[in-house]
């Protein structure tokens, strides 16, 4: 195996980096993996996952997980309202539709995944800053830690990644839309009479260009993200400080004022907020063919791309799946051939993901958007 004597290091405990370190870990390779987080108690931010079947749940598959996703997930139906609170449309779930892509809870996904590899082989509170060539060996640096050591190092660590630049120039650009999530602890008690109206089903809505998805069953949470196109005078410096609640909730009651009172009171329940354009890293140019040592990216990392079609974490897990496959199926004679084929066959599906969730964005930001047509 092209791995032998190898010390791989994965920068990241993302579900894309923990599903790497599994598939290879079940591969006797010789895995690390640092993250940021202090410890595997540290609450991941963010929304609940859907892994598809064709792709992240592929992935749950290859490393007997599955079963254990299936388990941890919630089916979740879908209500779609209007702006004045009445529901146009309802999915729900059924025997058929299952298993077809329940929600997860992104601490639980980890959970279940850091359950199967080794002890130890997550190093926390690891803030990686930079790395460089020392002895033949890629010499990781972290704030304020000790270093490490690796032969091979695989950058999982989101659209924001201190490791891309050692595999391409490629800028990260901003989309023009913008996100604001919101979080509710206890909804049942803080915003009761919007939380039934979910009836435990997401909920969303959209007018003038204004978009609501709301989930209620985020590990004892409710989520939330609004979504509109950035302000032209928020390139000027003029935007919402989303540290301060009260103005953030005042911007969304100005910006929601001719929708239903429900909407009010979810706004005003909310516990705080996270601000975030949405980004993508193009995938025009190759990658660097000139680099040191082996070293490449996965994930958000590789591709990050607008949220707008589900296939983020997806992607990243078709990554995860391909590259330990080239690494440790005895296909290839050095790691840089199996690395560069992975990346080849990934600029493909990825750019394909990219373009299905661009698509998707411009046609949400349109003022006559209906979820209806992207459920039905």
């Amino acid at each position: 195996m092209i791995l032998k004597d190898k010390k791989i290091a994965i920068i990241g405990a993302g579900p894309v980096g923990l599903t790497m370190a599994v598939l290879l870990q079940q591969k006797g390779a010789d895995v690390t993996v640092y993250e940021r987080d202090k410890d595997a108690d540290a609450r991941v931010w963010g929304g609940t996952l859907d892994l598809h079947k064709n792709s992240g749940q592929e992935a749950m598959l290859r490393i007997g997980l599955l079963e254990k996703y299936y388990a941890t997930s919630i089916p979740m139906g879908i209500n779609i309202a209007n702006e004045q609170g009445n529901i146009l449309f309802t999915k729900n779930v059924t025997p058929e539709n299952q298993f077809d892509n329940p929600e997860i809870n992104r601490n639980h996904l980890r959970e279940i995944l850091l359950d199967i590899l080794k002890d130890n082989t997550v190093i926390w509170d690891r803030n990686f800053t930079e790395m460089q060539e020392v002895n033949g060996q890629w010499m990781l640096y972290f704030e304020n830690q000790p270093n490490g050591i690796a032969d091979l190092v695989i950058g999982a660590n989101g659209g924001m990644s201190k490791v891309r630049k050692y595999v391409t120039e490629t800028q990260i650009e901003e989309t023009g839309t913008f996100i604001i999530q919101g979080d509710i602890p206890q909804p049942e008690i803080k915003c009761p009479e919007f939380y039934q109206w979910c009836d435990g089903k997401r909920l969303m809505a959209a007018y003038q260009g204004n978009l609501l998805v709301v989930n209620p069953y985020n590990n004892g949470a409710l989520t939330y993200g609004v979504i509109f196109k950035k302000p032209d005078e928020w390139t000027s410096g003029n935007i919402p400080d989303f540290q301060n609640k009260d103005q953030v909730v005042q911007f969304l009651l100005e910006r929601f004022s001719k929708w239903d009172n429900r909407y009010q009171q979810l706004f005003r329940s909310t516990f705080f907020f996270v601000g975030l354009p949405t980004r993508i890293i193009p995938l025009d140019k190759p990658w660097k063919k000139d680099r040191i040592l082996p070293v490449t990216l996965i994930g958000d990392a590789a591709h990050v791309m607008p949220p707008f079609a589900g296939q983020g974490v997806n992607t990243g897990l078709m990554d995860a799946v391909i590259l330990s496959d080239n690494l440790t199926g005895g296909t290839f004679e050095t790691i840089e051939d199996a690395i560069a084929d992975y990346e080849q066959k990934m600029f493909i599906y990825a750019k394909e993901a990219q373009m299905q969730s661009e698509q998707n964005e411009i046609e949400m930001r349109d003022p006559g958007f209906s979820f209806t047509k992207f459920i039905r």
